[in-house]
């Protein structure tokens, strides 16, 4: 056994085999889901060695908790780590983190195995897989349809993009991440099924706006609304977790508007590759487009209902004449 690993031959190919004890973990953007991430895997036993930031203070405050490096370059997260997790914000960030050329976590590629949990195009998945492999190493989509209370708890929804054999290895460790786990098919396969969940999620958060928005528009009593909506075909997860936020205006982010904005545009992009028309997540998606051109895009994605209360709606982005 060597550096937490020890090697197996599997399908006539050596393979490094992961030991939960011992096997060493980097983190790629320490956000909000990157930093609970990290703090939870240092907790049920991992060794978190390197971290690594856009913002070094948002690392150091993780190290901090977990004793884990500061890594000023992402060659020396993949130099220290056995696995690395990443969680960057979009295509543009996952393209750089794995450039072929540069400062890389390619450079140190081989041997390591990638975990990547953002939210981004399915095609960057593959590409990003393709890359690794070349240089040695392995790569998963864990695409996560929970938030930062669940990143820090080890209560993740995870759905699992990539080669099965890559997924039966690292499993003990995305267990003490999640709560449910779901094996999704090859590399781009849970990006899809992840695109789907946050179109329809964010369909149903804009409905639930304006559904509560015309209701105080008539004076109804909201808590009473909300009340009849939980009993009846309007109930809804997404009822659960904003339609308080959106009655109180309490926006703390959990999921940001951007990130909305995002979600969806990748869904409706599929949605063009397929032929398919979906007015309703084009709908939606240009309800976050508004708050982002309004400044609200850093609220939470519940803060959608800024838009569809009448007193509080802004002046740049209603459709008033």
């Amino acid at each position: 056994m060597t550096g937490g690993a020890f090697w197996q031959v599997l399908q006539g190919k050596p393979v490094r085999l992961l030991h939960f004890a011992l096997v060493k973990i980097g983190v790629v953007g320490t956000g909000r889901m990157g930093a609970n991430i990290a703090r939870r895997l240092h907790d049920v036993g991992y060794p978190v060695v390197a971290l690594y930031d856009l913002r070094p203070e948002s690392a150091a405050a993780v190290a901090a908790e977990t004793g884990a490096e500061v890594s000023s370059s992402l060659a020396r997260v993949s130099e220290l780590s056995e696995l690395v997790v990443t969680v960057v914000s979009d295509d543009a960030a996952m393209y750089e983190i794995f450039a072929p050329a540069g400062d890389s976590l390619l450079t140190n590629a081989s041997g390591r195995i990638f975990l990547n949990c953002a939210t981004v195009t399915p095609a960057v998945h593959r590409d990003v897989e393709r890359m690794v492999v070349e240089r040695g190493g392995d790569s998963l989509e864990a695409c996560m349809a929970s938030s930062i209370t669940q990143a820090r708890d080890g209560t993740l929804y995870l759905m699992i993009g990539g080669r099965p054999e890559v997924f039966d290895r690292v499993k003990p460790l995305l267990e003490k991440m999640s709560a449910s786990l779901k094996y999704v098919g090859e590399a781009g396969k849970a990006a899809q099924v992840k695109a789907l969940v946050n179109m329809v999620m964010n369909v149903n958060t804009a409905g639930l706006a304006e559904g509560l928005g015309l209701g105080d528009a008539l004076g109804l009593d909201l808590d009473l609304l909300r009340e009849v909506f939980s009993q009846t075909g309007a109930n809804s997860r997404v009822l659960e977790t904003d339609g308080a936020d959106m009655q109180h205006r309490d926006h703390d982010v959990y999921f940001s508007a951007a990130h909305a904005a995002k979600d969806s545009g990748i869904a409706l992009a599929l949605a063009k590759e397929a032929g398919l028309p979906l007015p309703l997540a084009a709908a939606a998606f240009e309800q976050y487009e508004r708050m982002k051109a309004a400044g609200l895009g850093e609220l939470d994605k519940s803060g959608v209902s800024e838009l569809t209360f009448k007193s509080r709606r802004p002046v740049d982005v209603t459709t008033d004449k």
